[in-house]
């Protein structure tokens, strides 16, 4: 919470946004959905930052178990994707029908 207060007022709520989608997203990784905690573990949050684990507490596995990463969709909204295991590199496509031949 610290951090997100540290952060001039034009970044605290896509801070906000990052953190919340991040720690969902390990949670429901986990199985456990909202029915766990957010308060068990930390990412990190401030924009332009790569997205990660940074703690856990109590008898969650440890930050290197998952794999965190920020999939921005499109201008104005915020996913993430947990997965199990590390050194994992995500590649993203994104749909288009510019060249489709039925135009």
């Amino acid at each position: 919470m610290a951090t997100l207060h540290s952060l001039r007022n034009d970044l605290r709520e896509q801070a906000f946004f990052a953190c919340w989608t991040r720690n969902e997203a390990l949670a429901k990784a986990e199985g456990k959905g909202l029915a766990l905690p957010l308060c068990r573990f930390e990412v990190t949050l401030a924009p332009g930052e790569p997205a990660m684990m940074l703690d856990t507490k109590g008898d969650l596995p440890k930050t290197t178990k998952w794999t965190l990463q920020e999939m921005p969709p499109d201008p104005g909204y915020v996913a993430a994707l947990a997965v199990e295991g590390n050194g994992l590199r995500l590649s993203c496509w994104r749909y288009t029908d510019e060249y489709c031949c039925d135009k």
